[in-house]
């Protein structure tokens, strides 16, 4: 079992793809094709995974599939990487309880978001919320801040204060808000990780001091995130620039136009690793103008990358 007071191991610019949770037509999760989705991330260098998260429907899975998928990709890992899995929930209980699970099956650490539904009505709730996951927690925790899906953000003095806490290792932004991010690393000790999760900003956050990113189109381009950290580690910001600009922000702008985990599953179906881009309502699966308009990008990304 992991200890929550030792972080995982990462490199100074870390990708980790946050992973679609594949559907049958009929909606099932498809394990073998998840496993074959994360051994082919792996393959091309990632440097972590990340099952259960915003982009992996997390809040469409039942408590048994969340665990089982967890529970596969530890599996696919191997020990190869290390596996930080989703444990969202509307209350810290809960939140335990889905840590629990996750650090049963193998999991590294464990993506907390705030809690959704009911945002906090003043920066203490989250500050309570998140002791409360974090004392006794079996694994290292990272904060997730995505104010889109919350309905709040988490504000800079809950983080301040909670970066102290021995289980609390650092936080992931998709806020999409880079001074949020500046102030997330200004302000904490330079042990306390700063995660990227808004693609098309992986670049500038990186200027800022971040250590990289969870991002949803590390697990659609793997090799092109790994060929971005590699140049941001070796100080070549004309390469990261173009692979952002060419790559990561034309997608992700089409994704986000249309939904983004229904267009990571299109996105994935036209990389021929998934196939079917089956979503569960309340997200529905985009034909038309919008699967054309993901299709389009990642072609154009993929013949850029040639």
């Amino acid at each position: 079992m992991s200890d929550p007071a030792t972080d995982i191991d990462l490199p100074p610019v870390a990708s980790l793809p946050t992973l679609v949770t594949p559907f049958d037509a009929d909606e099932t999760v498809d394990h073998d094709a998840l496993s074959a989705l994360a051994e082919w991330t792996i393959d091309r260098g990632v440097d972590g995974l990340v099952p259960c998260g915003t982009t992996g429907e997390f809040a469409s899975l039942t408590v048994a599939e969340r665990r089982a998928v967890i529970e596969t990709t530890v599996e696919a890992a191997d020990g190869r990487v290390p596996v930080v899995a989703g444990a969202g929930a509307t209350t810290a209980g809960d939140v335990r309880e889905f840590i629990e699970d996750a650090a049963a099956v193998g999991a590294d650490a464990a993506l907390v978001p705030s809690p959704y539904y009911h945002a906090a009505n003043d920066p203490a709730g989250n500050r309570l919320f998140y002791q409360r996951v974090a004392d006794g927690s079996e694994l290292p925790i990272y904060l997730y801040n995505i104010p889109a899906c919350t309905g709040g953000p988490i504000a800079l003095e809950t983080v301040t204060e909670l970066a102290p806490h021995d289980a609390i290792h650092g936080i992931k932004d998709t806020s999409g808000d880079f001074s949020a991010v500046e102030r997330f690393i200004g302000e904490t000790p330079s042990s306390f990780r700063v995660f990227q999760g808004y693609d098309d900003h992986f670049v500038g956050a990186w200027v800022m001091g971040s250590n990289g990113g969870m991002n949803a189109l590390a697990g659609v381009f793997p090799k092109a995130f790994r060929t971005l950290c590699d140049a941001l580690e070796a100080g070549d910001l004309g390469r990261a620039r173009a692979i952002q600009r060419h790559v990561l922000s034309p997608v992700f702008g089409a994704c986000l136009d249309h939904g983004f985990a229904p267009g990571a599953k299109v996105a994935l179906q036209v990389r021929g690793m998934i196939d079917h881009a089956t979503v569960r309502p309340p997200l529905v699966e985009l034909g038309g103008k919008a699967r054309t308009d993901i299709a389009d990008a990642v072609e154009d990304a993929l013949a850029y990358l040639e």
